[in-house]
This record gives C-alpha cells, structure tokens and sequence, in this order.
C-alpha cells in the first residue's frame, strides 16, 4: 500500500490557521514582554525562565486549538475582531505550552520544534555557569516552572472570558492532566490493551485538543447548550484522528518537519493503538521484536527494526484506515451542526489538516 505521502494525502495548513495564529501569538508575546520587564527589574535571573517560554512559544506550533475556539465562536455568532476570544486562544495555546514542557520533562524528550527542549536549555545553562548540584536536576527543575508560568498567566489570559466558559476551560485542564497521567501508567506498565490505548488518545490530546476549544468558542457567543453536544459529535473522532496521525509521526515521520527525533515514543515504550494493533497481529519474530519497546538505548537500526515490524504487521495501514473512518464521522456530524457556513467550511479544512499533516 502507498504511503500516503506517494497518494497525494498530505494536507497543507489553511490560510485561517495562520491568521487566527498570527493574533494570539501577538497577544501571548505582548503578555510576555510586559513581564519580562516586571520580572527583570526585581531580579536579572528571572529574565530567563519568560526569555524561554517566549523563545519556545515564537519558534512555531501550529496554533490548532485558538483555530478550533475561533471559529466555533464565528460560527455561533460571535465577532471574529472581539479580543475576548483571542485571549481565550492565547490561553488555550499557553496551555498546550505547559503540557508540552512538562510532556518533554516526563518523556525525556531533548529536542522540541528542531531546537532543545527548555529542560536541555537549562542544563546546558548549568553546564555553562559551572552550577553546583546536579545539572539534571536543575534544568529538569526550572523547566517545570516555565511550564508552571505558562500555566498561570493562560488562567490571567481567561479573566476576560464570561463565566459560563470557565467549567469548559476547567475540564479540559482536568481532562488533560487524566491523559497525561494515564499515558504515563500505560507507558509503565507495558500494557498494549486497545481500550486502554484508545482511552489515552483520547483524554491525552484528543478533547483538549478539538473537543474543549470547540464549546469554549461556542460558550464565549452564549450557545454551549445548544452547540456542546454537535460539536462534540464533530470534535470527538476529529481529536482521535490527530492524535493517531501524531502517532504516526513520532515513529514514520521526518524529523526535519516534525522538529522532534523520530522513534522517541518507541524508546518511550508509549501504549498507542498503533502499537496495540501491531501487538495484537505480530509473529512469534515480530512480537519478540516488540519486546525492546521502552528501551531508552535503542539505536537507529533497533528502530528501523521496529518499524518495519509496525508495517509488516499491517499496524501502519490498520492506523490510516481508523483515520478515515474518524474523519468520515466527524465530517458526517459537522454538515449538521447549526453554525455558519463560512466557520463550517473554516473547520472542514482544519479537519483535513489535522488529520493529513506531515508535522
């Protein structure tokens, strides 16, 4: 079977990613150098942990969830010039911040968006000043406090919003700290259940990434009753689906574009379905291969390896289809959600996006 690069499905960001993006990063960057300068004049040192967040934050991401917010509020009604849903995108992108600082803590990732990850930073920082203590121990430290910054000033970001979006805000951050958690558990204990793995994709990155920004968009024009459930028939299977195209990436994809080491969720030992699947249909050879999932030493032949034992398995392909039936779900759902049709067409090709992307 083709890749789908050789069938022609890799899909291109939409102009109106890059528009709506262009005005939250402004906002988050405008926050950012008023407390930089607050913060500096207290003590020189803390320049560096905001200097960070606002490096990493500049050095690119795709802006997927103030997209998925903006135009759900469009759709309901609301005005695409009111600076109440830019600061709730800014919010939910400071959000997505914190949780890939912490992921990359957790995960023992070294590199994010083809530079270092912000607890390398700082342990190259370490290693530079001659630091006392562990090196380890402080970069991986100060990296959970630019998170934990990050954190706090999407909760300062969300003081503008009206009160009916903050239990929508709430439960995505609860959401994602139940995904967060549970992958972490899954990763531990070796697990390839496919519930399981379905589960994490989905409380992971699936609702907090489509689901939750849909209702906040629709709360912030006074229509969650009745848009959170259509939404949801929309944004649910469209979560899943980028969540196993992310998967697909961090073992297939080019580490040029995706800006991370390929097969960093193999060393990870990471319980996804596409590995749930190739658990499930491997030889007594593949399975024995499968085995080495999890170790941190495996080299690029080790990882050639496994992937070949991830396409011979028919895992990748098994992985494509579920896609297209996602995204054929959630495309049947967003012809009957009552927005406008200009945020409907908007979304249609964000969907196409996130579920066809090469980073």
């Amino acid at each position: 079977m083709a890749s789908r690069a050789e069938a022609g499905r890799v899909a291109s960001p939409p102009p109106s990613l890059a528009e709506v993006g262009a005005r939250v990063e402004r906002r988050i960057v405008a926050l950012l150098d008023a407390e930089l300068v607050r913060w500096r004049a207290i003590d020189p040192d803390l320049e560096e942990p905001l200097r960070a967040l606002r490096e990493l934050i500049l050095s690119g991401g795709k802006r997927l969830r103030p997209a998925f917010c903006h135009w759900a509020f469009v759709g309901a009604g609301g005005d695409a010039d009111d600076p109440v849903v830019v600061d709730v995108g800014a919010a939910v992108e400071l959000l997505h911040t914190f949780a890939l600082v912490h992921d990359d803590v957790m995960d023992g990732s070294d590199r994010r968006r083809g530079g270092p990850a912000i607890h390398s930073r700082f342990v190259s920082r370490h290693h530079a000043r001659r630091g006392r203590g562990e090196a380890r121990r402080y970069g991986e430290g100060a990296a959970i406090l630019v998170g934990d910054f990050a954190f706090v000033y999407a909760d300062m970001l969300m003081a503008s919003a009206p009160e009916i979006a903050r239990p929508v805000f709430d439960e995505l951050r609860l959401e994602l700290c139940v995904g967060q958690f549970m992958d972490l558990e899954g990763t531990a204990s070796g697990s390839r259940d496919p519930v399981r793995a379905g589960r994490i994709e989905r409380y992971k990155s699936g609702k907090y990434t489509v689901e939750r920004p849909l209702q906040l968009g629709a709360a912030l024009a006074g229509r969650l009753d009745d848009l959170a459930a259509p939404l949801s028939a929309f944004g649910v299977p469209l979560g899943e689906a980028f969540q196993l195209r992310d998967d697909l990436l961090g073992v297939f994809g080019d580490a040029a574009v995706t800006g991370k080491p390929v097969g960093d969720d193999l060393r990870e030992g990471k319980l996804t379905p596409l590995v749930a699947v190739a658990a499930a249909r491997a030889t007594d050879g593949q399975a024995h291969l499968l085995e080495r999932l999890g170790r941190a030493d495996l080299g690029p032949a080790d990882i050639a390896a496994l992937q070949a034992v991830l396409v011979d398995s028919g895992a990748r392909d098994e992985v494509e289809r579920m896609i297209e039936r996602l995204v054929a779900r959630a495309m049947a759902a967003l012809r009957h959600v009552p927005i406008k049709d200009e945020a409907r067409a908007a979304l249609e090709e964000l969907g196409t996006f996130v579920a066809w992307r090469d980073r």
